[in-house]
C-alpha cells in the first residue's frame, strides 16, 4: 500500500508511486521512509525498487487527503545464506578478530576463525598476525570466507552475521594464491621423483 499525498496528484503516478518507494515520503518532504537500503527479516536488504508491475485503484481514507494505491513492485535485494562462500574487504581488526564488509552487509571473523596458527593483535599497525606464519590481516585486506551464523535484524546494527576463514579455499586472497603455488610445486616434485 502506498500513500500518495495531495501534493503530489498533477505528477505521473507511476514516476511518484516509484519516487515514493524508494526515498519515502512524509508531510515535510522526504524522509528514510522508502524501501531501499532497509534490511528485511525475510527478504535481506532492499538494494533498489527495479520495476512497478501493477498499480491498484486509489482508495481515500476519511480524513486523511491522500490517494492509497495497492502497488505490486520488484525489487533486487541481497539476501546472505547459512554456509554461502563470500569475498569482502576487511574494514576494521580489533583484538578479538576482523570486521568485514561483503555487500551492504558487515560481518564479523573471530581470531579463532581466521586461521590454524596463534595470533597477536599489533595494535599500532591495527593487525592481526601468525605467530609461526607471518601472516598478516589488516584494514583494506581482501578476503574469502564462509557464513556460519545469520541473525537478521531490521535495525542494521543489531545483525550479526559471523564468518570462518579456517577451512580449505577460504583466506585472506594472497594467503590463497600462496596455498595453490605451493600445492603446484608439491605436484610437480611429486612428478619429478617418479609419482612416489
Amino acid at each position: 500500500m502506498v500513500r500518495v499525498p495531495p501534493e503530489r496528484f498533477g505528477e505521473p503516478l507511476k514516476e511518484t508511486i516509484e519516487d515514493i518507494l524508494r526515498r519515502g515520503y512524509d508531510y515535510r518532504g522526504y524522509t528514510e521512509g522508502g524501501y531501499e537500503g532497509k534490511l528485511d527479516k525475510n527478504l535481506g536488504v532492499i538494494l533498489a525498487i527495479t520495476k512497478i508491475i501493477k498499480i491498484g485503484e486509489g482508495k481515500i481514507v476519511p480524513g486523511d487527503g491522500a490517494v492509497y494505491h495497492d502497488v505490486t513492485f520488484e525489487a533486487l535485494v541481497f539476501k546472505p545464506e547459512l554456509h554461502e562462500v563470500v569475498e569482502a574487504e576487511v574494514v576494521e581488526v580489533v583484538n578479538f578478530g576482523a570486521f568485514v564488509r561483503f555487500g551492504p552487509l558487515d560481518g564479523l571473523i573471530h581470531v579463532s576463525q581466521i586461521m590454524d596458527d596463534y595470533i597477536v593483535y599489533d595494535k599500532k599497525r591495527e593487525a592481526l598476525i601468525g605467530k609461526q606464519t607471518n601472516r598478516v590481516l589488516m584494514p583494506g585486506d581482501k578476503v574469502r570466507a564462509r557464513i556460519v551464523t545469520i541473525s537478521l535484524n531490521p535495525d542494521k546494527k543489531e545483525t550479526k552475521i559471523n564468518l570462518t576463514m579456517r577451512q580449505p579455499g577460504l583466506g585472506k586472497l594472497e594467503w590463497i594464491e600462496e596455498e595453490k603455488k605451493a600445492m603446484k610445486e608439491k605436484a610437480k616434485e611429486k612428478v619429478k621423483a617418479g609419482g612416489k
